[in-house]
């Protein structure tokens, strides 16, 4: 009697390979987020425990902790700008791009007064606020 042998097929998935590719995407992002710098002006943020964000910014207002007024559209570079332009310069944005939010980046060490100027040209033109703090620390 003759029996045949029969051959099994493996049905594996060998995930060396896999885990290859993981590795390097993993490195890769790891990289690629220390070469990227979000805030060029080094900023003391308030702290808060709300976390809510905004994905259309038109506008990123920063005042450090000399009271010096930096504005950048969307994820550009920051640009000097004196406090008596800030208006008009936020108006010229405005009338390129149909949204109308602007982030205010604040020293949690200025003036009140630095920020209410800020807010009550938003105000005054219709744009939507968002005043940016830090995750609070306990």
């Amino acid at each position: 009697m003759a029996l045949k042998k029969r051959n099994k097929v493996e049905a594996g998935f060998a995930m060396s390979s896999m885990t290859d590719i993981i590795f390097l995407l993993l490195l890769f992002f790891v990289i690629a987020s220390t070469l990227s710098s979000p805030n060029d002006i080094k900023l003391n943020l308030p702290e808060s425990r709300s976390k809510s964000s905004t994905k259309q910014i038109i506008a990123k207002v920063a005042i450090d902790a000399e009271g010096k007024l930096s504005v950048a559209k969307g994820n550009q570079k920051p640009v000097p700008i004196e406090p008596k332009l800030l208006e008009s310069y936020l108006l010229n944005m405005a009338s390129q791009d149909s949204i109308s939010f602007v982030a205010l980046y604040a020293d949690q060490n200025i003036a009140y007064k630095e920020i209410v100027r800020v807010l009550d040209i938003a105000n005054q033109h219709g744009f939507k606020i968002v005043i940016a703090t830090k995750p609070f620390e306990n």
